[in-house]
């Protein structure tokens, strides 16, 4: 009873002290165009995106944008032809100018994109630009996407603002796991603290990162975070040591192309860069663990025991920790078009990510590490091994 009346007080606290991290209405800010518009260079970082690119592509190609724009695709040692595709999308498209480059194989030292990302700015340089728009090659976005982002961050003040692309939910396990990943991501680093002055908290969804140039300049990005595996997170906390602010919300009109049909592909993406989170320590590990059990995991096993047991006190209190956690997840399950009866399985869900995340530690001592588009990291700093 008395660990099921703590698990109530940690949900208690979670829903009113954590940053309200479970309301879904932090959208773009408030913004006003520009007289002038500034330059921006566009960044996609693309390994082996032949499927995706069709998607995605034409949609930066297509941008509103009042300014002067171009796109910068760095095919990354494809193998699928990702860079021949680019540019046939770009002849049948038109729109926006695109150049296509290919980097050579990144240095020791140098983790998943971050090396393909430093190629495509050093090229985008030489256009002199105020931004940078960093986004994957999996995202599409909206035809006044860049317009709005510009605007954002002229109006706030904003060194970098970032979207949390809206990520694929037709199969079942999406519908189940997806929407999950982002509640909890926003449970870690809730957004409205992220973009208050004063405030530590910092992160940044890699998908679609608008940086000032001047910044990326400053904040030495990306060489600062070389070694970096949550590269996002690691860029926003280098732009906010280098005195800068911060900006991060829910998408309207950037979303994820990337299909993740099975229960293999979610546990991949998620246990790729788990341990990572945990800054590779075993005893990170063992609090995470035993966090997500006593937060997740005993209010429903305290109603089973509960009731099976005849103890009311019991079963009460787990009853409302699980009640509580249902609520906190419904934003999220609306946001994403889903049904509310996904909430109470909330539990489940994170007792898969309890899972994946022992396995992202499992990997790592087995020298696999954490991974990207076919390269492995056994430890921090390592060198990439193709696989």
């Amino acid at each position: 009873m008395w660990i099921t009346a703590v698990s109530l007080a940690a949900w208690c606290w979670l829903l009113l002290c954590q940053g309200f991290f479970w309301r879904t209405d932090v959208r773009l800010p408030p913004r006003r165009e520009p007289r002038e518009w500034p330059s921006v260079c566009v960044v996609v970082p693309a390994r082996d995106e032949a499927a995706v690119l069709p998607a995605s592509l034409p949609s930066l190609l297509a941008q509103d944008y009042p300014g002067r724009a171009e796109v910068f695709l760095v095919d990354d040692g494809s193998t699928d032809g990702t860079g021949e595709l680019a540019r046939e999308l770009s002849r049948r498209s038109g729109g926006l100018p695109l150049t296509v480059g290919t980097p050579g194989e990144p240095p020791a030292g140098w983790t998943g994109k971050l090396w393909a990302v430093r190629y495509g700015i050093g090229l985008a340089r030489a256009r002199d630009p105020e931004f940078l728009l960093l986004t994957d090659a999996d995202i599409a976005h909206a035809p006044d996407s860049l317009r709005a982002l510009v605007a954002a961050a002229g109006t706030g003040d904003y060194d970098v603002v970032s979207q949390m692309a809206r990520l694929r939910v037709e199969s079942p396990w999406e519908r189940l796991v997806v929407p999950a990943f982002v509640y909890f991501f926003a449970q870690l680093y809730p957004f409205r603290r992220i973009g208050r002055k004063g405030s530590r908290t910092a992160a940044a969804a890699g998908g679609c990162v608008l940086l000032r140039a001047g910044m990326a300049e400053a904040a030495r990005i990306p060489d600062s975070i070389r070694h970096a595996v949550i590269d996002d997170v690691a860029l926003a906390r280098a732009v906010k040591g280098a005195g800068g602010r911060v900006w991060l919300g829910l998408a309207d009109g950037v979303d994820s192309v990337r299909p993740y049909p099975r229960l293999g592909d979610l546990w991949r993406m998620v246990s790729r860069s788990a341990y990572a989170q945990l800054r590779h320590h075993p005893l990170l590990l063992l609090g995470t663990v035993a966090g997500l059990a006593l937060v997740y995991l005993v209010p429903p096993a305290a109603v089973v025991v509960g009731a099976a047991g005849e103890d009311t006190a019991t079963a009460v209190l787990g009853a409302s920790a699980w009640a509580v956690m249902a609520g906190t997840y419904l934003p999220m399950l609306r946001y994403y078009r889903q049904p509310p009866w996904l909430a109470p399985l909330l539990p489940f869900t994170a007792f898969l990510y309890l899972l994946m995340t022992v396995d992202s530690a499992v990997q790592h001592y087995r020298g696999r590490g954490a991974a990207w588009k076919g390269r492995t990291y056994a430890r921090p700093g390592a060198v990439p091994d193709e696989g």
